[in-house]
């Protein structure tokens, strides 16, 4: 038997115009963004520049004033911070002294390796 022939539909070809016309189409877009990203650029440019000379007056306004003398407050803070630093050192040995005594008493004092909590200990038979 013949085989039957499909209707094939042909694909039109777009005119040299249409291509030219997206191209130019393409070319006008394509000069937009850039403007745009000229505009952005600039921007971005004028911020850097303001934040600059704001670091600038900040440092002249630091180079010309003397050193600001620690007051009566920071300095008892600063002592506060001493003694709360000095209490944590305190409890942190207080409690690794406890944990050794707890460790002591569960494990005995020959248990080199105590097992890791959380985890059961396992007892695997020796290598044949």
């Amino acid at each position: 038997m013949p085989k039957k022939r499909g209707t094939t539909k042909k694909v039109k070809k777009p005119t040299s115009q249409k291509i030219e016309e997206k191209i130019l189409h393409n070319l006008v877009e394509l000069q937009k963004v850039n403007t745009d990203l000229s505009e952005k650029f600039n921007k971005l440019s004028n911020q850097l520049s303001d934040l600059l000379s704001l670091f600038e007056m900040a440092a002249r306004s630091f180079a010309s004033q003397p050193n600001v003398q620690s007051t009566d407050k920071d300095r008892e803070f600063l002592e506060k911070i001493d003694k709360l630093l000095e209490q944590n050192k305190v409890i942190a040995k207080g409690l690794t002294l406890m944990e050794g005594k707890v460790r002591e008493k569960l494990y005995g004092t020959g248990t080199s390796n105590p097992p890791v909590y959380g985890q059961p200990s396992r007892s695997f038979p020796p290598p044949r």
